[in-house]
């Protein structure tokens, strides 16, 4: 794994484009791209775009690297660009080099979630001096069976547990990322066994405190 930078300030090279400069990158833990931040002029900017587009194609890119302030290599995987959307801001007109133009490329599950999958992903500020309410915001909107807010705590605990919710180790520049992926069953079973124990009730005052070892009771 490449050395990871969590400096705002950063800029970072793409080795295939060397026009384009990223100033934010999140990968999947597979490197798949979830979002990416470059600045280029808008020539640069549509060669890019196109170039995702074509692939595997004569000179089309199916991945490319960001090069780290560390020397390291950032290998990232686009992947069907069908499931990424895109959003331009033209912006420092007055530069030498003419108006610049920032790209961003985003999972689109980074802006709503995937129901029929119950999965979703989160891009929040490294500033964030706590993710908990917003990550539990997005727990409520994927997953489809009911939550009580009181139930925060030992719901975001166990999906930590069983691996269903993950932050991502790969992120360049100001963002961190989470991902979000729910075994509905198991989810299902494991909020039943809670129930059953009086860890979670229908009343803001559970009897126990939750613990790994009271599900697997």
């Amino acid at each position: 794994m490449p050395a990871i930078s969590s400096d705002p300030q950063s800029l970072y090279r793409i080795d295939e484009c060397s026009d384009l400069m990223a100033d934010a990158c999140v990968c999947g833990d597979q490197g798949d791209l979830i979002f990416l931040s470059v600045w280029a002029r808008d020539t640069a900017i549509q060669q890019f775009i196109g170039r995702l587009t074509l692939g595997r194609s004569e000179d089309g890119l199916d991945q490319f690297h960001v090069v780290t302030d560390q020397g390291g290599s950032l290998p990232v995987l686009v992947g069907s660009v069908e499931r990424l959307e895109k959003r331009l801001t033209r912006s420092y007109r007055r530069t030498l080099f003419g108006s610049m133009v920032n790209l961003w490329l985003f999972d689109r599950r980074c802006i709503r979630p995937d129901k029929s999958s119950a999965s979703a992903l989160a891009l929040l500020p490294r500033s964030a001096a706590d993710p908990t309410s917003r990550l539990w915001h997005l727990v409520k909107d994927t997953c489809p069976l009911p939550l009580l807010d009181h139930w925060q705590s030992p719901v975001l605990a166990l999906l930590h547990e069983r691996e269903m919710l993950c932050s991502l180790r790969m992120a360049l520049g100001p963002l961190q990322g989470f991902r979000l992926a729910i075994d509905v069953p198991a989810l299902t079973n494991a909020l039943g066994g809670l129930i059953r124990q009086d860890v979670l009730s229908a009343y803001p005052y559970p009897a126990r405190i939750w613990t790994p070892e009271v599900v697997a009771a």
